[in-house]
């Protein structure tokens, strides 16, 4: 057989990736940089019900939604998971994620543990959703480093960085109900290590397809 005749390998299932972490622990810059160096990794749009700020777009950086419609879609069973912040409403679309995977690709979730779980509890409902879901929590080795972290950016008040030690605390408690647990190092190494975990996945027999023989 001709190098050129031999059979093309069949593209790996695209995965659904939840990374959830507490608040400075990395996953937004993690999430960031997946999404740089994974062309066929993208972000599933998700649905507020705050107003846009800036050049924020409609479709692109949120779906913008009043708050009726948006608890019409609670109601009607239509989100993966949905949480109130601060009195704004967000939420992520069980269509908006079934789309992008069934295009191939692979989606990313930036979500805390409270989202992660309700996923998780979709999962159980949803064969596409689950053989596609792999769950990954972020953290400092230590809540002292985690601390420090937070102290650097140098956003919060002493009263909100004790909140969120409090909150994090919390959710770190979590951390078995994930797939992986990825402690945090430099940008670097927790870039490498994400990447290593999907690649992991998508070599899983469970998820492969039998190659032709």
């Amino acid at each position: 057989m001709h190098p050129e005749d031999a059979p093309v390998p069949a593209a790996p299932t695209p995965l659904l990736v939840v990374i959830s972490a507490p608040s400075g622990g990395g996953k937004t810059t993690v999430c960031q940089q997946l999404l740089a160096t994974c062309p066929n990794m993208t972000r599933a749009v998700t649905c507020t019900t705050r107003a846009p700020r800036g050049l924020e777009q409609d479709g692109i950086d949120y779906y913008f939604l009043d708050a009726a419609s948006f608890l019409r879609r609670v109601q009607a069973g239509n989100f993966l998971e949905h949480a109130t912040v601060y009195g704004h409403s967000y939420g992520t679309l069980k269509s908006e994620v079934l789309e992008k995977l069934r295009q191939g690709k692979d989606v990313l979730l930036n979500i805390d543990v409270q989202g992660a779980a309700s996923i998780r509890e979709r999962a159980r409902e949803d064969v596409e959703i689950r053989r596609a879901l792999v769950s990954i929590f972020l953290t400092p080795p230590t809540l002292a480093v985690l601390e420090a972290r937070l102290r650097r950016r140098a956003t919060d008040s002493e009263e909100v960085i004790q909140k969120r030690l409090s909150v994090a605390r919390q959710e770190i408690a979590h951390w078995k109900h994930f797939d992986y647990l990825l402690i945090s190092d430099t940008v670097e190494e927790d870039l490498r290590r994400a990447r290593v975990i999907i690649e992991a996945e998508k070599m899983k027999t469970s998820r492969a397809r039998c190659p032709e023989h």
